[in-house]
């Protein structure tokens, strides 16, 4: 069974920085993109930033040009630098990775980490 485990959350003060990471584990054979969403108490979840892998990145406005996401394919880990935080950051983080191949009879999955809170103080 495939799984992500998240971390690098917590509390940090506006302008500060956090690294949230994730790794998939179990056996895969490929995922199609890797990313973070996010979810704000009384919001609906959001998308922060995904990359394939082909390393093309695509970023939620809210945080273009402030967060820089990466990913090891051979590792299966997808790493979101987030710079300049301010208090709107404050939510519940949660990696995904789409198209998970986990052998060449099995339909492709989605999958979903548990989260992992991130709290920006003002």
């Amino acid at each position: 069974q495939v799984q992500l485990v998240e971390s690098g959350g917590g509390l940090v003060q506006a302008g500060g920085s956090l690294r949230l990471s994730c790794a998939a584990s179990g056996s895969i054979i490929s995922i199609d993109a890797m990313g973070w969403y996010r979810q704000a108490p009384g919001k609906q979840r959001e998308l922060v930033a995904t990359i394939t892998s082909g390393d093309i990145t695509n970023y939620a406005d809210s945080v273009k040009g402030r967060s820089t996401i990466s990913r090891d394919n051979a590792e299966n880990t997808v790493t979101l630098q987030m710079n300049s935080l301010k208090p709107e950051d404050t939510a519940v983080y949660y990696c995904n990775a789409q198209g998970v191949r986990r052998t060449w009879s099995l339909p492709r999955v989605d999958i979903w980490g548990q989260g992992t809170q991130v709290t920006v103080s003002s």
